[in-house]
């Protein structure tokens, strides 16, 4: 395993947290634009999760693919979905290496499932 994906995304989580208590309107800054396309569910949860995971892998960022994975995941994403996403952000070779994370992530999730 690259990384302890499940502790990152614990870690993370009580990060923003005490992040939020101090600074609530940088959290609602973050929250607010990502969550924008739930209001109108057009897309549904499991496609914002897998566009928010290529998103991630483009950036790339540890901590979204944490989070992004564990979410598509939840929201019923397959791992050949979660591959054909990841296939769309590979733009450069950086992405390559960062899906391959991700996937990682994906295994991760699986062993606290089972």
């Amino acid at each position: 395993m690259m990384l302890d994906w499940n502790t990152c995304r614990g870690q993370l989580k009580a990060g923003v947290g005490a992040f939020g208590r101090l600074s609530p309107e940088a959290i609602r800054g973050d929250v607010g634009p990502s969550g924008a396309g739930a209001k109108k569910d057009g897309l549904g949860a499991k496609t914002r999760e897998l566009i928010a995971l290529a998103v991630a892998v483009a950036q790339p960022c540890d901590g979204c693919i944490a989070i992004h994975t564990a979410e598509a995941l939840k929201h019923g994403a397959s791992e050949d979905e979660i591959a054909e996403a990841l296939a769309v952000a590979l733009g450069a070779g950086a992405s390559l290496v960062t899906s391959a994370r991700v996937m990682d992530a994906v295994a991760a999730y699986h062993t606290i499932e089972a």
